[in-house]
């Protein structure tokens, strides 16, 4: 009888229906009260028409073209003042609620329901109400004032919200047009997808079917099924990514965005079963979507936050960048931000969605940031000291340097740059003490970076005896350019060896040179070298190293080297015969002559051997 009686309500309807039939793509018309509620009974016929295909025969293109014909019905609802999360929902719950009052009613005639202009000569849109009641009832038809679907006139969003209270107050009454069901609300909160068969659930104990908070039973015991189901595999998937180290790798990154995905994933599916297939009823209907969105949304934040650190990590595994390196810090800071940034996009679409104000919050926050950053203000100091760091590079970690101004003698503000922080600079002393320095201070600060030199200067002061004669100081000239000269250690072209002057106790000259090297304890062997060297020129001149002391005391003096300083004057004698004396210099060919010619290390050091 159930199904004789569908297809006589299907032959009645066919034809009525016919027109939104021939062009599905068609919209609704709104352009006045009456036009709204002409497309209304035309929806509700074809709505009619599909349920009853269905019944007739339950499959996925059935289900699809009824659910095409509700979201064009859709449109004629005010759904403004309900958050996007659960629109689906509160729009097929409110749609059928409103059908179901609507079918009980007694509708004036169309021609006494405010029209469009077209209606009459010369009539404009503004001499229309701006909204209509169905007569007797609080059923209203408004224009909307704002936003894409301006001047159309629907169903206003207080109607929509008061759906299910006007169908307690008329549901006792008779329907006055034909509808596909005893019972419309009833088959509503009845219907199920395809995969569920409308018989099974007919087909159910009474229990099963009464409705709790405006949907049955069963499909609240459904809900928790599915969500229960979908909480232990992502709980399953989680549990399994715990597993394993955390190396930073590639399959380590994977394991982690395994949870979130899985979410995701998931999510599609859930939403899948809940609407088309248990399909939510009742007040409570939106609930879930909430559940799905948040879940959805907090997961789509994971995966970013995952991905931004792993992206950072990656970049930082490079052999070029140190990981406790200004660069390294910076670029964790930019996936930071990054991640930030995305998550609070995130967060206010995810707040809109779900109904709740968020340009007043933002508005809010932006005052109470304020605050905060006046708050932090030695913070964000430091943070721009990081910037500025990042920007000059005066110093990278490892690289040793003199920062600030230093009284002391020995220079305690030396010492090798262990980590450049986001806050903080670190440097251990020669001392192997740490000096914490805020980067806002350390950013100001005159630094030298001793690292970055290409080569090490060597400059020593020497006094000999004044009882040195001239010749004899000619020669030590003379020597210690050549022997400068002839090192393979010192840049030949900047050295320089010359007689300043008088001092208080002896004769003075200056040794100036680079060593090539940028390591210290490289320099401090070359330098030890050339001290050696030093001592021999002297003592083969035949004169000495002068004190620097006034202290008065009796001894024997051997004096000078009679020998030696005769060999010494025959020596400067023998330059100026043969126009070869070195003052002021050496000529370029004996310069080429001589260069490089010495062994370094000496002979009888321990490296000697290799050259």
């Amino acid at each position: 009888m159930l199904i004789r009686g569908l297809v006589v309500v299907l032959l009645v309807l066919v034809m009525a229906a016919n027109a939104v039939a021939q062009n599905p793509l068609e919209p609704s018309d709104t352009s006045s009260p009456r036009a709204t509620i002409n497309s209304f009974l035309v929806l509700t016929q074809e709505v009619s028409r599909r349920y009853i295909e269905y019944r007739l025969s339950p499959s996925p293109a059935t289900q699809a073209a009824l659910s095409q014909v509700l979201k064009k019905a859709w449109r004629l609802l005010d759904l403004s003042q309900i958050s996007s999360a659960a629109r689906q929902t509160v729009a097929d719950e409110n749609f059928m609620l409103i059908w179901d009052v609507i079918a009980r009613l007694k509708l004036p005639d169309l021609k006494q329901i405010p029209g469009p202009p077209a209606d009459r000569v010369g009539a404009k849109q503004s001499e229309l109400p701006m909204r209509w009641r169905i007569p007797g009832t609080e059923i209203t038809i408004a224009r909307v004032e704002g936003g894409p679907r301006a001047g159309e006139f629907l169903f206003s969003p207080d109607t929509v919200a008061r759906a299910q209270e006007f169908f307690e107050s008329v549901r006792t009454q008779p329907y006055l047009r034909p509808v596909p069901t005893e019972n419309l609300y009833r088959a509503a909160q009845l219907f199920t997808g395809w995969m569920i068969p409308l018989a099974w659930v007919e087909a159910l104990p009474n229990w099963a079917n009464t409705p709790i908070l405006g949907q049955v039973a069963w499909k609240w015991l459904a809900v928790l099924l599915l969500f229960g189901l979908y909480f232990v595999a992502v709980m399953a998937i989680f549990r399994w990514s715990r597993r394993g180290s955390r190396d930073g790798s590639l399959r380590s990154s994977l394991r982690d965005l395994s949870a979130p995905l899985a979410i995701l994933i998931l999510v599609p599916l859930v939403r899948y079963f809940l609407h088309w297939q248990i399909n939510v009823t009742g007040s409570l209907a939106g609930w879930p979507d909430y559940y799905i969105e948040l879940a959805a949304s907090a997961a789509l934040i994971w995966v970013v936050w995952i991905a931004a650190r792993s992206i950072a990590e990656a970049i930082i595994a490079s052999p070029r960048i140190s990981p406790e390196s200004l660069d390294a810090h910076l670029i964790r800071l930019g996936a930071r931000v990054i991640g930030f940034v995305v998550m609070f996009v995130l967060v206010v679409r995810v707040l809109n969605d779900v109904g709740i104000p968020v340009y007043g919050l933002v508005a809010g926050a932006g005052v109470g940031g304020l605050a905060v950053a006046l708050a932090a203000r030695s913070t964000l100091e430091n943070f721009m000291g990081t910037l500025n760091l990042y920007a000059d590079r005066p110093v990278r970690v490892g690289d040793l340097c003199r920062f600030g101004e230093d009284p002391t003698f020995d220079w305690r503000r030396l010492g090798t740059v262990e980590e450049i922080g986001l806050r903080s600079t670190r440097i251990r002393g020669v001392d192997r003490t740490i000096t914490t320095i805020p980067n806002a201070e350390f950013s100001n600060m005159h630094i030298v970076n001793l690292t970055r030199r290409d080569r090490m200067l060597l400059r020593k002061i020497i006094g000999l005896r004044y009882e040195t004669t001239p010749d004899q100081f000619r020669l030590v000239l003379g020597e210690l350019r050549k022997m400068l000269i002839a090192h393979p250690r010192i840049v030949e072209d900047q050295m320089r060896v010359r007689a300043i002057g008088f001092g208080s106790s002896s004769l003075d000259l200056e040794i100036f040179a680079y060593v090539k090297t940028r390591y210290l304890d490289d320099f401090l062997a070359v330098q030890e070298d050339v001290v050696l060297r030093i001592m021999e020129i002297v003592k083969e001149a035949g004169t000495s190293f002068a004190f620097p002391s006034q202290t008065v005391y009796h001894t024997r003096d051997s004096g000078l080297d009679p020998e030696r300083q005769q060999a010494a004057e025959n020596q400067v004698r023998e330059w100026i015969a043969a126009n070869a004396l070195p003052f002021p210099d050496f000529t370029s060919n004996y310069r080429q002559e001589i260069l490089d010619t010495l062994d370094y290390p000496p002979e009888g050091s321990a490296g000697s051997h290799r050259g």
